[in-house]
């Protein structure tokens, strides 16, 4: 598995080690990481601290040349929101750990020109199917439904 999924997944681990939605993500620039998060919204009361708006949070500010030569991996599709600022910030990839369990506007990204790489993982897959099944009115609540 890539290392940087493997990042990806430490932080869904941490996050769900923390009491909230093992979903995690990880920025990264030229074959560095320069970014890390995982979702909080449990933990900081949020609505919108997705593991990918996390990330991008703790990464900071960057140029435009600097997000076009970036990539964001993410254990889960990312829904409409972070889809939206991969688009705002021209992030031209993104590598996502399963679509199985929930599938964000993948189509509408590759339309708009945003690479998508979708490993199916099992690890990431098996990791939401338990939360899924233990938490589900919480998964509900994340996903606004």
């Amino acid at each position: 598995m890539d290392k940087f999924m493997k990042a990806a997944i430490e932080e869904a681990r941490k996050g769900e080690r923390a009491g909230g939605i093992p979903i995690g993500s990880v920025l990264v620039i030229d074959g560095h990481i320069v970014g890390r998060g995982h979702n909080q919204r449990v933990q900081k009361d949020s609505p919108i601290l997705h593991a990918e708006m996390d990330c991008l949070e703790n990464a900071g500010r960057f140029t435009a040349s600097e997000y076009a030569r970036s990539v964001l991996y993410s254990t889960l599709s990312p829904c409409d929101m972070c889809s939206g600022t991969v688009l705002l910030y021209g992030i031209p990839k993104v590598v996502v750990g399963e679509n199985k369990t929930f599938q964000g506007p993948e189509q509408y990204l590759r339309t708009r020109g945003v690479e998508l790489e979708v490993l199916n993982d099992e690890e990431c897959i098996a990791m939401m199917q338990d939360f899924i099944a233990t938490k589900p009115q919480l998964w509900n609540e994340d996903i606004g439904e």
